[in-house]
């Protein structure tokens, strides 16, 4: 008799669960969403997340506001985001810094990409062109890498920041290619290529729409993509495969996170929502604009697994690489 009490009680219980669940996902969303993006305003990252953003609003019948908390790689809005209300109306932008290399990066961050977060879908992937002051000596990557090797650490880059996709492409290509450089950290793309073309610093990897109309301008030269083909904005551009450094290949990519706790059907709510968006006619615009490429099918567990696949790839290339940050 008890135990058919007791089992009753779980039943109730557990309806009661099921039942909440349930009704959080028929409901939501019945307020504005923050698109929580830990970057600056302006740039890709910036741009693709508002698109998205916009995308979402009309989509859910909801307001979904972007909100910009920059710093320390990502890391510190993503800490804020993790710790908010696991209710769907806090949605998290990441990437391969914030998600996978700023724990190996950073001494103090206090989140965890695997359990602080639900993996909900990816967006797309870009890859990046290497990029020099068309003053400098060497003209080919074969000739910066023998220059580089003849002068350890005299060769400085800039970034866009660290953490970044621009910082952790070139940390990646030093590995590859068994050289040091000197890393060069800026607030965003724009200053850093400022002082590329003044010819303060030597060399960049960015996004091939932020760099190729200074390439075409002259201003700079290109060397290099990251992708494993030839892009079709840049046909004359070797990748770094074909120039002897295959491990260099790589994307920048961003996906979109949720706390962790957040209900299953929220999730795949959001997730068949970004899923209609990243596949509609004005993001494929942007993307190829941008020279991206979108994750389509890439989210959930299989999301998930990715990013456990990206921590320890960027783990072993910030360790190689020496690289640590405050």
């Amino acid at each position: 008799m008890r135990r058919t009490f007791r089992e009753l009680i779980v039943f109730v219980i557990a309806s009661l669960a099921f039942g909440v669940l349930h009704a959080a996902g028929d409901t939501w969303p019945s307020k504005p969403i923050t698109f929580v993006v830990p970057f600056p305003p302006g740039g890709i990252t910036d741009n693709t997340s508002r698109l998205l953003a916009k995308l979402l609003s009309a989509q859910l019948g909801q307001s979904v506001v972007v909100d910009n908390r920059p710093g320390a790689g990502g890391s510190i809005g993503v800490e804020s985001a993790s710790r908010q209300p696991p209710d769907g109306y806090t949605i998290i932008y990441g990437t391969q810094g914030t998600h996978g290399a700023n724990l190996a990066l950073y001494k103090n961050v206090r989140y965890d990409p695997v359990t602080d977060f639900v993996p909900v879908h990816a967006m797309s992937e870009t890859p990046l062109m290497l990029v020099i002051n068309p003053s400098r000596p060497f003209k080919t990557v074969p000739e910066l890498i023998a220059y580089a090797k003849a002068n350890p650490g005299k060769l400085n880059y800039g970034s866009a920041g660290p953490g970044t996709g621009t910082h952790l492409t070139a940390e990646l290509f030093q590995t590859a290619a068994g050289i040091k450089m000197t890393h060069v950290p800026y607030r965003g793309s724009a200053p850093a290529l400022s002082d590329l073309m003044a010819g303060s610093i030597d060399l960049m990897f960015d996004y091939p729409a932020v760099v190729l109309p200074q390439v075409q301008a002259n201003k700079l030269k290109a060397l290099a993509v990251t992708s494993k083909k030839r892009l079709s904005s840049s046909p004359d551009v070797p990748t770094v495969g074909e120039l002897g450094v295959p491990e260099a290949e790589s994307t920048a990519w961003g996906a979109v996170f949720v706390p962790t706790k957040t209900p299953p059907d929220i999730v795949k709510r959001l997730g068949d929502e970004i899923a209609k968006a990243i596949v509609h006619p004005e993001m494929l615009q942007a993307t190829e604009k941008f020279g991206s490429v979108p994750l389509a099918g890439l989210r959930d567990a299989k999301l998930g697994a990715f990013v456990k696949s990206e921590m320890t790839r960027w783990r072993a290339v910030v360790q190689q690489s020496g690289a640590k940050l405050d």
